[in-house]
This record gives C-alpha cells, structure tokens and sequence, in this order.
C-alpha cells in the first residue's frame, strides 16, 4: 500500500510540475495583438489601397501594365509574398494583389468563414469592384486551392492559370502548425502565445535554403501575424472541415502551368505531377533546390517561366 501510495504522489508531483512548465512556458511566449496602425504604417507603401469586399476590408494593390494578372498568396502569407514578381513582371501585365480575409492587412471576417467556396465568393466580388472582367490567376498553396477552385466556376472570366505548390489534393498530412492548431489546447495557445523562434523554424521549413530567411521575413511574417484577429483566424482556416473539389480538375479545360519546389516540405512534390495528371490543358516544371515558396525564393527563373506561359 505505501510502494502504492508513493507511486501516485509521484505521479500527482509530476503532473504538477509539467503542468506547471506550461504555465510558465505560456507566461513567457504571451504576446498581445499589434495595434493596425502600426501594422499598416510599416507594412504600406503609396501603392497599397484598401476596399470593403463582403464585409471585409481588404489590403490590395495594381500596379503595372498590359493584361491583367491576379496573385494570391497562402496561408498566414501576405501580398508581399509577391514583390519580387510584381517587380519583374509590372512591365508587361497589370499585376493586382490582395491580402485575402483573415491574413496580411486584412481582416478577419465576422463569420469566421474561411472555406474555399467563400474564398472564391471573396474574390468574385473583389474583381467584380474592380471591374475587371477578364484575367489570368497565380496562386500559391492556400491561394492555389483558390485559384483553381475559382477558375472551375468562373471559366469565362479566367484566361489562364498558374498553380505554385498549391493546395486542394486530399490524402496528405498537414504541416505540424495546422495539426497543433487542430487540437483544442493547442489551438487556444497559439491565439495567446506567439514566438519568433516558431516562425524561423516554419519558414525554414518552407524554405529550401535556409540562407534566404531574411530576419526582415521574420519579422513581417511574425508581425502580421499578431494583427488583431490573426491568430485565431489562423485556428478558424486550420479547422475548416476538409472540402472534396479535386474531382473538378478533370474538367477545368483553361491553360494551366503547374510550378513545384522539388523539396516542398510542407505539400510533397508528388502532388504537383497528380495535378498535371488531372488536368486536360496543363505544363508541369519542377524546380530543384527550392522549397513551398519558389516564387520568393528564385523569383526570376519562376518569372521568367510565367512570363513565357502567360504571353504564349
């Protein structure tokens, strides 16, 4: 009975005492929102303009000239994600991006809806303000789910499409983010905790070459990150039941280019081929030594590739 006794007050200390390294631990990596205008003063340039899109006021920006050329960024990214395309790219096409709902300068919306149908609303009526009618679309994982999603609705708005390690294939695992974002505890603490440190190691692992995650990319996407409303939206998109569309590819006729890192770890390689497989009318270039992100990361081969693509 004592040997009994002895084991369950172990057991009981232990408890308490992992219990409270958690505390501690939560104590220390709480952080507050940023305030918006803060976010906005640092993160704006005379080119940014904000618009109310479904109730939603939203980040954009245009620039450029020629034919129209719509980028969506993914997950937890912003517009940003972009520059370095928009720069190479602004000579010959009216590139137009935009900080979708709950990312970036954006806001979340009220419904906490962040599902592929209402996404593609969004985006709908995004254009629509904007008057435009006729365009090609890039998109970047989450963005990449988008865009596709949206050209299968809006074929005759769509000229062409350009899918970047993009998301919307199921069967994968998720990065281990969205999997603590799945569980109860650990979505509550990353709305309350945010650590530096967390967002290197996640855009190491976006990255291929870990050389390229600049401290000034750390600090925009830890920044943007603590925006009001960020954080559990983050939880509320982690969360969304898995939506089955992929069926669609098999009919979406529009010219498509598929772009992949080879060493995405985050949405394998093998996806980008599946994609290509389902596609009637799609190019597929693998990109070696680049990770989930290749437009950031070698941003003039990728542009140099879209710009061939787009002009065909």
């Amino acid at each position: 009975m004592k040997r009994h006794n002895h084991y369950m007050a172990y057991i009981a200390y232990s408890l308490v005492f992992i219990l409270g390294l958690i505390v501690i631990a939560a104590m220390v990596l709480f952080r507050g929102d940023l305030a918006t205008d803060y976010l906005e003063q640092k993160y704006t340039d005379n080119q940014s303009k904000f618009i109310e899109v479904e109730g939603v006021r939203t980040h954009y920006k245009i620039e450029g000239q020629g034919p129209y050329l719509v980028l969506i960024h993914g997950t937890a990214a912003s517009l940003h994600t972009w520059d370095a395309w928009t720069e190479l790219l602004a000579e010959e096409f009216t590139i137009v991006r935009l900080d979708i709902p709950a990312f970036g300068l954006t806001g979340a919306t009220k419904e906490r809806d962040y599902s592929i149908e209402f996404y593609s609303k969004f985006l709908d009526s995004f254009v629509n303000q904007l008057g435009i009618e006729k365009f090609s679309i890039a998109g970047n994982s989450l963005g990449g789910s988008i865009a596709w999603y949206y050209s299968t609705q809006h074929t005759d708005k769509v000229e062409r499409l350009i899918l970047i390690d993009a998301g919307g294939i199921p069967g994968r695992a998720l990065p281990p983010i969205f999997t603590i974002a799945q569980n109860a505890l650990g979505g509550y603490l990353l709305t309350k905790t945010s650590s530096r440190w967390f967002i290197q190691k996640n855009m190491e692992q976006v990255y291929f070459d870990d050389n390229k995650v600049t401290e000034s990319l750390i600090d925009r996407y830890w920044e943007l990150g603590l925006r009001e409303g960020a954080r559990q939206a983050f939880v509320d998109r982690a969360r969304m039941p898995l939506q089955v569309h992929d069926h669609l590819l098999y009919d979406l006729q529009i010219p498509t280019l598929v772009m992949w890192g080879r060493d995405d770890q985050w949405i394998p390689v093998d996806n980008a081929y599946e994609f290509d497989r389902r596609l009637p009318n799609s190019q597929l270039l693998i990109y070696d030594n680049a990770g989930h992100v290749p437009m950031e990361e070698i941003p003039l081969q990728t542009a140099n590739d879209a710009r061939d693509f787009l002009l065909q």
